[in-house]
């Protein structure tokens, strides 16, 4: 009895078994009474076929279904890893201390030392970031100006805007105070495209160096697209 099952086994593995699923005509749940009324010691090989071929099929379905899940993870990954966007910059690197403005009209602020730019989306030749992809932005800017000696006038200002509408902006104007700083952080919804930029207004004027007190900082918290 041992040595029928053994080479029926044989027989089905070498000669029906196929991982490609059934052979075409072929019933995928073929009568176990038929072989067995017909050779009563082969009955038993051909449930154990019957089973393997069963398992066979359910191994097929469920590699398919893995692998449209494996498919889907993979999307969202790689679409993950395209909407990153996030870029942090300062004024200058400078050993000594430079200062930008006053002018007599508003001039937009060019941030000439970058920290990251993932995703390029600064750009440090015209000091404006362009959204790539519509999303919640957080941005945030800090301004740093410093008299010269005390008695002149301070005046630490910017304003943060979008398609060159003001946002927000930090302002700091006395005639007491040598240097001061501040600091804005807000959360945007931006559209794909808009232009982001920085600001200084008439009369206002920065100064920094490498300690690096003017910067200007955003990334893509989450897309919406």
């Amino acid at each position: 009895m041992r040595a029928i099952i053994i080479l029926c086994l044989l027989e089905f593995a070498f000669a029906n078994f196929s991982w490609n699923g059934p052979s075409e005509g072929e019933e995928e749940d073929a009568s176990p009474e038929e072989p067995c009324l017909i050779d009563k010691a082969s009955c038993g090989c051909c449930m154990m076929q019957q089973n393997i071929h069963r398992m066979q099929l359910f191994f097929n379905k469920s590699l398919e279904a893995l692998e449209k899940e494996l498919d889907k993870t993979q999307n969202t990954l790689d679409n993950m890893r395209a909407s990153r966007s996030a870029f942090s910059v300062a004024l200058t690197n400078s050993d000594e201390l430079k200062c930008v403005g006053p002018y007599r009209d508003d001039h937009l602020i060019v941030y000439k030392h970058i920290f990251l730019n993932l995703g390029n989306g600064y750009d440090v030749n015209n000091g404006v970031f362009v959204a790539p992809r519509a999303g919640v932005y957080s941005l945030a800017l800090t301004v740093y100006s410093d008299a010269g000696s005390p008695g002149n006038s301070l005046a630490a200002c910017a304003g943060l805007q979008v398609n060159g509408k003001l946002v927000a902006g930090p302002r700091e104007k006395n005639a007491q105070d040598h240097e001061d700083s501040a600091s804005i952080a807000v959360a945007l919804h931006l559209k794909a495209g808009d232009k982001v930029a920085v600001n200084l207004p008439i009369g206002c004027f920065l100064c920094d160096d490498k300690s690096h007190r003017n910067t200007f900082t955003a990334f893509l918290l989450y897309a919406t697209d």
